[in-house]
């Protein structure tokens, strides 16, 4: 199965870039996250609207709710995919750290991801 690598770009053959497995579902989990809801078009309930986090008052209420946000939102786009097992998310400033243990549903590797986004940067 061919998997499109995200960003979308080219390869050194001039053609669609693929990736493997682990790599696009990594792919995916940073879709959910970084897109907010009603951004596409014929998904509006697609996303997590994540980056709203950043400016957010920092405490542990907010932490507990933006992690939620994000299992709920991993759980609803991506169950088929993977098991989300653990999902950690701090902010410093206006940076948002998330980490997201899963297993992926087809292997059952277990598998890290971490991600970093500035609020007015990125």
């Amino acid at each position: 199965m061919f998997n499109l690598d995200f960003p979308y770009h080219f390869d050194g053959h001039g053609r669609t870039a693929g990736t493997d497995l682990d790599d696009h579902i990594r792919d995916l989990i940073e879709q959910v996250l970084f897109t907010a809801p009603g951004e596409r078009v014929n998904r509006p309930t697609f996303g997590s609207g994540l980056m709203q986090a950043v400016f957010a008052p920092n405490s542990q209420e907010m932490a507990a709710a933006t992690q939620f946000l994000v299992q709920g939102a991993l759980q609803q786009n991506l169950s088929e995919l993977i098991e989300v097992n653990k999902v950690e998310v701090s902010s410093d400033d206006n940076i948002l750290h998330v980490t997201i243990e899963y297993v992926v549903r087809n292997t059952q590797q277990q598998q890290v991801a971490q991600f970093t986004r500035g609020g007015l940067s990125q």
